[in-house]
């Protein structure tokens, strides 16, 4: 059995500015959010998801914690977001502490920017370097290929992967967290998040070319996740261990802050 709670992890909010860059951006606690900025929030996902609902969005943001924004220099607008919770877990007797990243979009004229993986990284990462007594894991659902590509962006070993065969350790971690998380939407057979009230992307957004095939990854994607396109979502797991961090996913987290004290 799985117990879910929040710890009381605590960590300074860090923020990306990079000079000339065309997005800056944050990370919040979702408490601290305006009605505006929630506001904008809900109306850049509407815009790339079909079928979302403002009640929808606001009891999947009420669950997270955190919220990285990213903003246009120029204007402030609100141009793309992640949101993120925290889930404490006892399986087999190993205590493990899970992140979860929720809705997750940024606007199609700013893809390529690094803002996101920058602030997700070292946000994440200056948590997970506080945990001594649990292992800890990234949990994601991915219903695109863009989301699914952040993981051999940032690590070695991830899972479900075309590199290898997912262990069964990992394979029951994944089942408690769908099963716990999303219930009998739950597909533990081909490991898919199949909502009863989906949202796929909008047609003509990040869908997948023969071009893009070539990738093994996001063929291996297609191939896992059949139903991406209704918006079915594959559930992921990675361990948040600077160990498992690829050379590019060590440049985008940078040190732990220890050493930069």
């Amino acid at each position: 059995m799985s117990d879910l709670t929040g710890g009381p992890l605590t960590s300074k909010s860090p923020h990306f500015d990079d000079a000339g860059a065309r997005l800056t951006g944050e990370v919040r606690r979702v408490a601290d959010l305006s009605a505006e900025e929630q506001t904008q929030m809900y109306d850049l996902l509407a815009h790339y998801f079909a079928n979302t609902t403002r009640r929808q969005f606001q009891q999947d943001l009420a669950e997270k914690e955190w919220a990285i924004l990213l903003r246009e220099t120029a204007t402030g607008n609100i141009q793309g977001f992640s949101t993120l919770m925290r889930l404490s877990l006892t399986i087999a007797a190993q205590p493990l502490v899970v992140f979860f990243s929720g809705d997750t979009i940024i606007r199609r004229e700013f893809w390529g920017e690094t803002a996101l993986p920058r602030l997700w990284g070292k946000h994440v990462f200056s948590l997970a370097d506080q945990i001594h007594n649990a292992r800890v894991y990234w949990f994601l659902i991915c219903s695109g290929y863009k989301t699914y590509r952040y993981l051999p962006l940032f690590f070695r070993e991830f899972y479900p992967s075309c590199a290898q065969t997912t262990p069964p350790h990992i394979k029951q971690l994944l089942d408690e967290l769908g099963g716990a998380k999303f219930g009998a939407e739950y597909d533990a057979e081909h490991g898919v998040i199949r909502f009863q009230q989906a949202a796929p992307l909008q047609a003509g957004v990040a869908e997948i070319t023969p071009q893009r095939l070539k990738d093994p990854h996001i063929a291996f994607f297609a191939a896992a996740n059949p139903g991406h396109l209704n918006g079915d979502e594959l559930a992921c797991l990675a361990e948040l261990s600077r160990a498992n961090l690829t050379s590019a996913g060590a440049r985008f987290v940078g040190p732990p802050q220890s050493l930069l004290q």
